[in-house]
């Protein structure tokens, strides 16, 4: 319900939205356990939202089903995707139901509220080939920091890893004896990846020169940056997006191409899906499936350009 427009509105964000928002975001580290690039994500959908609810002079303890419908109708009006407005009204959603649960909510406002749509969009995957090239693209560059590059690149592919695994990857989570790598993915899930020898010769040999003559004292981390600090997640990004542009592949390529790439090849070789969905560490085996699919095009590709029929 909105207040008086003719009344002078308060200063925003008011101390108590900020508050509010505090307790929410240590409630969803303790009580949730949601990753840390999950909260911040939060964090900007809910001062979105707030944002909305002064425009409309809108009291967060009066907001109403209405209140809700008109934010995310603003989302999708003002050009974010609707995979960005879906997160934003499920961030809404915690929240109200945390407000509920604190007593400053009499009922959950957002609990009859559709999210909108979404578009099944398959994820862009390379073949082999593409691949191999974007690998081998920073031995083609000797330099400084390319041997540690094209370690990124391979255990992106070969494991599986997304950006933030791999820049939170620490020296004890690699049992090169073993061949495996200890993960912590998203909500602080630990998995236990295995790795291609290939790989992991490579990762050695990082470690023992390139990292060790770089690596500042006390940085546990196992990919460090020039000046031997941890790579950060935007790191990661910008790298491969680096050697993808120099080894000519086209389109949007990312880390989590490389973790498509890692899924899909996986499959089409004739992996399990239940196996793929834990070396991917999906809580649910339907956000695996979609590689199902996409390995279901590329087969119709090659019906279409072989049968005589197609």
């Amino acid at each position: 319900m909105a207040s008086d427009p003719s009344q002078p509105q308060p200063p925003w964000p008011s101390p108590e939205a900020l508050a509010r928002l505090r307790g929410f975001l240590d409630y969803l580290q303790a009580e949730c356990g949601l990753a840390a690039n999950t909260r911040v994500a939060y964090q900007r959908d809910l001062k979105r939202f707030m944002g909305y609810l002064h425009e409309q002079s809108i009291e967060l303890t009066r907001t109403g089903p209405r209140d809700i419908e008109g934010f995310v109708r603003q989302c999708i009006g003002g050009g974010l995707s609707v995979a960005s407005t879906r997160r934003a009204l499920a961030a809404v959603r915690t929240f109200c139901r945390f407000l509920v649960l604190q007593n400053v909510l009499a009922s959950d406002p957002s609990a009859a509220i559709e999210a909108p749509k979404n578009w099944h969009r398959l994820p862009t995957v390379l073949d082999v080939p593409a691949v191999r090239a974007l690998i081998d693209e920073p031995a083609c560059h000797p330099g400084k920091l390319s041997l540690r590059d094209r370690a990124m690149l391979t255990l992106l592919y070969a494991a599986g890893l997304r950006a933030s695994e791999l820049a939170g990857l620490l020296l004890e989570d690699v049992n090169a004896h073993l061949g495996v790598l200890r993960v912590m993915g998203k909500g602080s899930k630990e998995r236990v990846v295995p790795v291609a020898p290939e790989a992991m010769v490579l990762l050695e040999e990082y470690l023992r020169t390139d990292r060790a003559a770089a690596a500042r004292e006390g940085v546990q981390n196992v990919f460090v940056s020039r000046t031997g600090q941890p790579v950060l997640r935007e790191d990661v990004y910008a790298i491969v997006r680096k050697h993808a542009r120099a080894s000519g592949t086209g389109g949007r390529v990312s880390p989590h191409t490389l973790r498509h790439c890692f899924a899909t090849h996986m499959l089409s070789g004739g992996a399990d899906l239940r196996v793929v969905q834990e070396l991917l560490g999906h809580a649910d085996i339907a956000t695996t499936q979609v590689y199902t699919h996409v390995d279901a095009e590329r087969l119709r590709a090659v019906h279409k350009k072989f049968h005589p029929r197609a």
